[in-house]
């Protein structure tokens, strides 16, 4: 995977100003077109012209695998290797698959979609992602009826990713969502962010986004994803399950045990800047809502 200098990276003013105006003009740019797609680039009402930088999005972030310091994903997934890298479905699907991911790539053409990133710890970001929908590539397998839910699996390589070393998760890292969470289109397989593809650090070759979800849900470096009947327990799960449930969605009216939900911290705000209310489903509540209809929240966490 090329590395970009930061000299390469289009400045956010200049990058803000070409999607103003390719938007102004109507024009696509093929596979990094600006979406179309009527829920994409809106659903949450604050911040949401204001782009996190390429810097705080790529230098500031959780990827255990890399360490538990924030800057530990950067500073040590530089050399991570991801050629030749594959991803495979299985499970309940009429036809299991495994795809590199050029193959991904190159079948489903990314869009840019602009999504605000909730962590669980209380900080948030706007992020100019690059990806499609995690509904496309499923329906190339053909879903049985019989799946309920939909396991994801993080690669395991304890020699290139240090923080395997150590039992902080039970690696390799797994993630899951219920199958209609799953198809929903806003549900995103990334591949790039601000245009360019996706750096180690933030989950490069492919990674899941889930924008009504704390950051957590969003398993990156996928190697595989298993369709399946029952509820599988996620890695967070594993780890705290007084902490960490299985829907974990961005609500501010339920605390985790340790903090309150409350409010956020906007990453590249200033550290006096004021904090900001947190918005249910991150903002998406339009999008997502219905989905949890007859749900209670706050049992279901």
């Amino acid at each position: 995977m090329k590395k970009y200098k930061q000299s390469e990276i289009t400045p956010e003013k200049i990058y803000k100003k070409r999607r103003k105006f390719i938007k102004s003009i109507g024009l696509g740019m093929s596979s990094l077109s600006l979406s179309t797609i009527p829920f994409l680039n809106k659903g949450y009402s604050q911040n949401k012209n204001e782009l996190t930088s390429y810097e705080d999005i790529t230098t500031y972030n959780n990827y255990y695998e890399f360490g538990t310091g924030k800057g530990d994903p950067f500073k040590n997934s530089q050399e991570f290797v991801t050629k030749p890298w594959s991803v495979t479905i299985e499970g309940e699907v009429d036809n299991p698959i495994t795809l590199s991911a050029e193959e991904i790539i190159s079948l489903f053409p990314s869009e840019e979609r602009v999504y605000k990133l909730r962590c669980v710890e209380g900080w948030s970001m706007v992020i100019p992602w690059m990806g499609f929908s995690l509904s496309k590539l499923l329906n190339k397998v053909s879903v049985k009826n019989s799946a309920k839910f939909v396991e994801f699996e993080s690669i395991y390589d304890p020699l290139q990713m240090k923080g395997q070393k150590y039992p902080v998760l039970n690696w390799p890292y797994r993630e899951g969502l219920r199958i209609d969470e799953a198809m929903h289109p806003i549900t995103t397989v990334v591949t790039g962010l601000y245009g360019k593809a996706l750096p180690n650090q933030n989950g490069a070759p492919l990674r899941i986004f889930v924008p009504w979800k704390y950051g957590f849900k969003s398993a990156k470096a996928i190697v595989k994803i298993k369709l399946v009947e029952n509820m599988p327990t996620s890695s967070w799960m594993r780890s705290s399950p007084r902490e960490y449930g299985f829907y974990s969605n961005v609500n501010p009216n339920v605390s985790h045990p340790r903090w309150s939900q409350a409010t956020e911290r906007v990453i590249g705000e200033g550290i006096f800047s004021p904090r900001i209310e947190t918005e249910m489903f991150n903002g998406y509540g339009d999008e997502v809502a219905n989905l949890y209809s007859d749900m209670d929240l706050k049992k279901n966490f």
